[in-house]
């Protein structure tokens, strides 16, 4: 069986009807039954507006980076991709890369 990891890529205020982007991508992925979703929060980074955001003390920076991964059968990860797509609506950036598993 073929895994893929599936990573999105979204700032923290990134929202979808007044809730977290992250959030949302989270929930959707467990009703589409995927294996399993988790949200990781970075604490500096750069997008597609070249503007630097960080959580050092001295900054004043928002808009953190955060991540959502999920990991699953290939054809659960493609099948989820569409509805994905069609959230993410220009903002954020999705990648799927082929993973081996160990353990589980």
């Amino acid at each position: 069986m073929r895994t893929l990891r599936l990573t999105v890529l979204l700032g923290e205020d990134d929202t979808w009807r007044r809730r977290p982007l992250s959030t949302e991508v989270v929930h959707r992925a467990h009703r589409a039954g995927l294996a399993g979703a988790s949200v990781f929060k970075g604490v500096e980074g750069f997008g597609a507006s070249s503007v630097v955001h960080t959580a050092r003390l001295l900054s004043l920076s928002e808009e953190l980076p955060v991540a959502v991964i999920v990991v699953d059968a290939e054809e659960r990860v493609r099948a989820f991709l569409p509805e994905l797509t069609e959230l993410l609506a220009g903002r954020g950036l999705a990648t799927v890369e082929v993973v081996e598993v160990v353990g589980r």
